[in-house]
């Protein structure tokens, strides 16, 4: 109870209550991205999209701003507090909705959402920090639990929310929603929030050691392939997320069902993480995490060689993307823990690192395997096939690594 209390004066608000802000503080990214999804196409067709493919560049581009955001957010959130990051942070995120709130062009509108990823960069390394500043132990993984319970509904009812705004005003009101979004949460820590991180715990920012913390994670082995595998499948993931309007308004023409079968979805990946957190502690993330990957693979070359067979069809489709969302509540976590794992003494500036270098690689494959999407589905089950079969290579000659080291130690003794 002494602990709880101690959390609660530091934070400056009650266990409740600090859960539900940090959930809603990592709920900025999803709900940019997926709150917009009903609109790419209308948004294409009012401000002249050259091709059918190009609005999807505004999913792309937010994640652009976020992997750079990461790398500035990351190492300065230890060196000046979180309070600072978190107002900073909404402070661009605020500019960029503005700035795509009065676009009269695509290229203005993906400059905004730029700006908005550098933004929302913030909250979202913040929110984990604000966890790691209060709680250890079983109390992180319980706060950490209910934080992921309430996070996980924000991409299933965000489309939902998109799609309602369109009933009632143009795509423009979805940003005003972000606007208000932002405008509360800031209140909220104003208001609210104390800062969690003393000034006696704080690591002053220095170009050695940031070059030192990138050194040491691009030339571990166990860390830089996880980093990759993260990169490839995540990559393949933003591949489905840009094409997944057309895939369900264009291609299976269901209209404003998008956002029940997107929102459906997104319950599969947030029941499949309430699984993993049950068994991951027996089985391990590694074993989990191999057997998801391969799952997703064969999954895909079955997908895939179907369509020489038949015309696929909506229900073909969302069992094969169920099948996918299982595996994602398997992979996103535990890959992100095998490759914290050798990095406890840098965490800070490896999660930045990780972090950043994994989303620019997820957003690069995402670009190319969304503007391949050709009103049929062999590009994104071909993306899971390659990357997801990479990713399972990488994997073995990581582990395989780490095994060789452990003979030589034992070797050597």
């Amino acid at each position: 109870m002494e602990n709880a209390h101690n959390n609660t004066s530091s934070s400056g608000m009650g266990a409740k209550e600090f859960t539900l802000l940090v959930a809603l503080l990592m709920s900025i990214t999803a709900i940019s991205i997926d709150a917009l999804l009903p609109a790419l196409g209308i948004i294409g067709n009012e401000l002249g999209a050259v091709t059918a493919n190009q609005p999807q560049l505004l999913i792309s581009m937010l994640f652009l701003g976020l992997a750079m955001g990461q790398l500035i957010c990351g190492p300065l959130s230890d060196a000046l507090g979180r309070r600072p990051i978190l107002f900073g942070g909404f402070a661009l995120y605020l500019v960029g909705t503005i700035v795509c709130y009065r676009a009269d062009s695509l290229e203005i509108l993906m400059l905004g959402r730029f700006i908005q990823g550098l933004g929302v960069a913030g909250p979202y390394i913040s929110a984990i920090s604000l966890v790691r500043d209060l709680y250890h132990g079983a109390q992180m993984a319980r706060i950490m639990s209910l934080v992921m319970m309430i996070f996980v509904l924000v991409p299933a009812i965000a489309p939902t929310l998109g799609q309602a705004i369109m009933l009632v005003s143009d795509w423009r009101g979805i940003f005003e929603l972000y606007l208000a979004y932002a405008v509360l949460l800031i209140v909220w820590i104003g208001f609210r929030l104390k800062e969690t991180l003393p000034k006696s715990n704080r690591i002053p920012f220095s170009k050695k050691g940031f070059l030192d913390g990138f050194r040491e994670v691009v030339t571990n082995r166990i860390t830089a392939s996880y980093t990759i595998c993260i990169g490839l499948f995540f990559g393949s993931f933003i591949g489905y997320l840009n094409s997944s309007q057309q895939i369900f308004q264009v291609q299976f023409n269901t209209g404003n069902l998008f956002a029940l079968y997107f929102g459906l979805l997104a319950l599969v990946l947030g029941f499949s993480s309430l699984i993993n957190s049950r068994i991951v502690e027996k089985h391990g993330a590694k074993y989990i995490a191999f057997r998801a990957i391969c799952l997703v693979v064969i999954a895909s070359i079955a997908f895939f060689a179907l369509h020489a067979f038949v015309a696929i069809s909506l229900w073909m489709f969302l069992v094969y993307a169920a099948v996918l969302f299982f595996c994602f509540g398997l992979l996103f976590g535990n890959l992100n823990a095998l490759a914290m794992e050798p990095m406890g003494h840098v965490a800070g500036i490896a999660s930045a690192v990780i972090g950043s270098a994994s989303s620019i690689m997820s957003m690069s494959i995402g670009t190319v395997i969304g503007q391949m999407y050709n009103n049929t589905l062999l590009p994104i089950s071909g993306g899971f096939i390659i990357m997801g079969s990479l990713a399972v290579c990488i994997m073995y000659w990581a582990e395989k690594g780490r095994v060789e080291e452990v003979v030589e130690e034992h070797s050597a003794v």
